[in-house]
């Protein structure tokens, strides 16, 4: 498997839910608000023996006019029409702002005209009937009675691969990934798992739908993957976007 990060850049976020784009060399962290997170939004394509899958779909900003996911997957090489899959961990706006863009007359089409989006009904029900600043109602509208999105529930496995499961723990309905190709695993936890840092010590996070159990997941996952020698990638990882155990 071939794994390339397409990082969006590094951001802070704090209780407003607003992304703020930060530059280490420029920007103070202290003069931020108080509670806010160091952030990078990182998308993942993987390059299997069957497919080019995407891991998310970053913030959705545009670079130049185009979206800014599309222009990182053409510098590595990769143009949008070659997306087979696209693996949503979850719906919150950070991880899934560019499902879709603007046509004319404002309409929207999905980002990638050949793929299939892979969602969990649950979570894409919950998104569509809550008011909240995580999510985008409107954008997340595409979802509905499409073709080209596959909805999933609770746990299973496709094309024999790629398995997925439930967790309830960063989100209600937020669901990780496993993708086994040619005798290597690698795992995909979203917001479950987003940091490196976050494997290695016990903690709680007070934004996460169910703290403790994502808390025990991380240490579950991190045993297994260091018996396993899973591939761990970690979307808002600043330094450290893809471990191998």
């Amino acid at each position: 498997m071939k794994i390339i990060p397409l990082s969006e850049g590094t951001f802070t976020v704090d209780k407003t839910k607003q992304f703020v784009p930060f530059n280490e060399q420029a920007d103070d962290f202290k003069s931020r608000p108080a509670g806010s997170l160091l952030v990078e939004i990182q998308p993942f394509v993987v390059i299997t023996s069957r497919d080019v899958l995407l891991l998310d779909t970053g913030l959705g900003f545009k670079k130049d006019g185009a979206l800014q996911l599309h222009q990182n997957l053409m510098d590595a090489g990769i143009n949008p029409s070659e997306v087979t899959k696209v693996l949503m961990s979850h719906l919150h706006k950070d991880h899934a702002g560019g499902i879709s863009i603007e046509r004319e007359r404002s309409e929207r089409r999905l980002s990638f005209p050949n793929a299939k989006y892979y969602v969990q009904q649950k979570e894409l029900e919950l998104a569509l009937s809550k008011s909240s600043g995580s999510y985008i109602e409107e954008e997340l509208m595409i979802f509905k009675d499409n073709e080209q999105v596959i909805l999933l529930d609770d746990q299973g496995v496709v094309d024999d691969y790629i398995a997925y499961e439930i967790t309830g723990a960063h989100s209600q309905f937020h669901q990780v990934f496993w993708i086994k190709d040619e005798g290597d695993i690698v795992f995909f936890g979203g917001d479950d798992a987003p940091q490196l840092q976050q494997m290695k010590h016990k903690f709680t996070a007070k934004y996460d739908f169910d703290g403790k159990k994502a808390m025990h997941l991380r240490q579950q996952w991190w045993e297994q993957g260091h018996t396993a020698h899973w591939t761990f990638l970690f979307y808002h990882d600043v330094k450290n976007p893809i471990i191998k155990l």
